[in-house]
């Protein structure tokens, strides 16, 4: 009997799982349909801006826009995007991976002389980084708790601000991209220096439409740059939670499906269990009676 009330017991537990995964299941797929909305509203507009920027191409002044340089990455500056709560599958393992990866494989000799450098976002890489050999200049955890562009927008300036003061010579981005619910893609993207524009030559092959600016192309450019590389920030950020909430959907998905198994495994032990006690007693009280026959 002692067996039957363990697996009981057991029994009890995994259905009170169940219930906490699926509940988790459903707040994930609530925040999901938020996040996503986001992202997606976002991408276009972030599209278009970089399609503005590959038309006003031949404005840029490469020599003197100061996030243009052109300077060896001597000193650099990795920002991971990972979440500040768990349970959510390989979300943050595959950008702690990838990111440790990507630093060994193509920044090694920054990193042995200290000119490797991580701004964290999200406690998980803060957690993971700040633990070992790498040098955390800061870390924006808080962000998701508030998140908005104007929010985001104060951390990208920073960087750029940053950049533009020579403390970093290259800025790269490590984060998921949301693809579904169920698949998200590591991505890495160089924030800063940009990418020079591409010549006119390539722009008149790329597209033949002939925009007429308002105010001069220079002075949209100024203005254009700096409000494109808060947008790509921003789009990174929303990216990572969009597949957060996927992530966290699916992984808690899987998780109710095999609570759900392991408690018909269970019941079935259980009734195999109490099938056997009660043959035992059934045997013990015949043994008894053709005993006392005897």
């Amino acid at each position: 009997m002692a067996n039957l009330k363990e697996v009981r017991t057991r029994i009890e537990s995994v259905k009170s799982t169940r219930q906490i995964t699926s509940a988790m299941k459903l707040v994930a797929a609530s925040k999901l349909r938020k996040a996503q909305n986001a992202i997606m509203a976002l991408r276009p507009y972030a599209n278009k801006l970089q399609e503005m920027m590959g038309n006003l191409g031949d404005s840029i002044n490469t020599e003197e826009n100061p996030y243009l340089r052109k300077d060896d990455p001597e000193k650099v500056l990795i920002i991971p995007f990972t979440s500040n709560k768990g349970l959510c599958g390989a979300f943050n393992s595959n950008i702690i991976k990838w990111t440790t990866k990507y630093i060994d494989e193509k920044y090694s000799k920054q990193k042995n002389v200290g000119n490797l450098f991580l701004l964290t976002i999200g406690k998980k890489a803060t957690e993971h980084f700040s633990k070992r050999d790498y040098q955390v200049v800061a870390s924006h955890d808080y962000i998701y708790d508030e998140l908005s562009f104007d929010n985001v927008a104060k951390i990208a300036v920073q960087v750029m601000e940053a950049f533009k003061e020579k403390e970093y010579d290259r800025v790269e981005l490590v984060y998921n991209k949301f693809i579904n619910a169920a698949s998200q893609k590591v991505m890495t993207e160089q924030f800063l220096p940009l990418e020079p524009p591409a010549s006119a030559e390539e722009q008149k092959h790329e597209q033949e439409t002939d925009y007429i600016f308002e105010p001069d192309k220079e002075t949209i450019t100024e203005e254009l740059i700096p409000k494109s590389l808060k947008i790509q920030f921003y789009k990174a950020i929303l990216d990572s939670n969009a597949s957060e909430h996927g992530a966290r959907m699916t992984a808690m998905h899987q998780a109710t499906e095999n609570a759900t198994q392991l408690v018909k495994e269970l019941q079935l032990s259980y009734n195999k269990a109490r099938q056997e006690a009660i043959t035992n007693e059934i045997l013990e009280v015949t043994t008894g009676a053709e005993a006392l026959k005897g």
